[in-house]
């Protein structure tokens, strides 16, 4: 596995070597922006409105904007000044329960590689093992391209993960939905067919299970244009009609249940108008 960032974990007096690897990809289909006329993609220009010319990379400086249209210059060497140095260590700070970590707080997944040689491998091997067994993460900070990175170590089936956390300070609060929850009422009837809903749509989570439908009716467009084919818009779809609360939650378990009915059990029944043989 292509890593991109070597170094290791390290808490007390033990080091575990470790590579750093992305574990996920974007399987979006990206375009250009182009010129109709053309054909020919778009060039983006560092335009200065105020002398209406375009600027060489030369002139162009990092500016902080303290109010409106109002800017602080900050010089390269002064942005050094203060860069953090690469770093060659996770650095853990302590060990948590996985469970109090809410999943608000990930930003990014990687892959931890263990080590090639089987001496370096036990480390990373154990501190696995003993994630497994006691349901707990690492919270560490580690520096990556420049910036500090508060990150967790958890074990995900057989190797251990970093998710890149978000600091405090950048998850926002939800202070006006809790409030805006806590005075409104729902009544027991409703309680008790929403349950019936969510034990009727109940099951495991299997990735592999759920598909872009976006993303394949995409891919299947554009597959017809390269082919020749005429893509045509669909019809607009009819909007759906507000109904009682109650009433939907009653309507959504009975199509539910229908929906769960053995398929042996529905082709069993008879057909509408068919007669029973004498």
């Amino acid at each position: 596995m292509r890593t991109i960032w070597n170094g290791s974990i390290s808490f007390g007096l033990v080091n575990i070597p470790i590579g750093l690897a992305l574990a996920t990809k974007s399987s979006d289909i990206a375009f250009k922006t182009l010129h109709r006329e053309c054909g020919s993609p778009i060039k983006q220009k560092r335009w200065c409105p105020v002398h209406e010319r375009e600027v060489d990379q030369s002139e162009i400086v990092k500016g902080w904007e303290v109010a409106k249209g109002q800017f602080i210059v900050v010089e390269p060497e002064e942005l050094e000044a203060i860069a953090l140095r690469r770093s060659q260590s996770i650095e853990i700070l302590r060990f948590v329960a996985l469970e109090q970590v809410d999943p608000v707080y990930f930003d990014r997944t990687y892959y931890l590689t263990p080590a090639e040689s089987e001496a370096a491998k036990r480390p990373y091997v154990l501190l696995l093992r003993a994630m497994q067994e006691t349901g707990m993460a690492a919270i560490g900070k580690f520096v990556l391209w420049g910036k500090e990175n508060l990150c967790l170590v958890r074990a995900r089936e057989d190797a251990l993960v970093l998710e890149t956390l978000f600091y405090a300070e950048d998850v926002r609060e939800n202070n006006e939905i809790r409030s805006s929850v806590e005075a409104t009422e729902v009544k027991d009837v409703e309680l008790d067919l929403a349950r019936q809903v969510i034990a009727s749509l109940a099951g495991e989570f299997e990735p592999a299970e759920f598909e872009n439908e976006y993303r394949r009716e995409l891919r299947a467009m554009l597959d017809a244009k390269l082919a020749g084919e005429q893509i045509t818009a669909p019809e607009p779809v009819a909007e759906t009609p507000v109904v009682d609360l109650l009433e939907a939650l009653k309507r959504t378990v009975a199509e539910t249940k229908k929906a769960k009915e053995p398929a042996k059990e529905r082709s069993s029944r008879p057909k509408a108008g068919a007669r029973k043989s004498a």
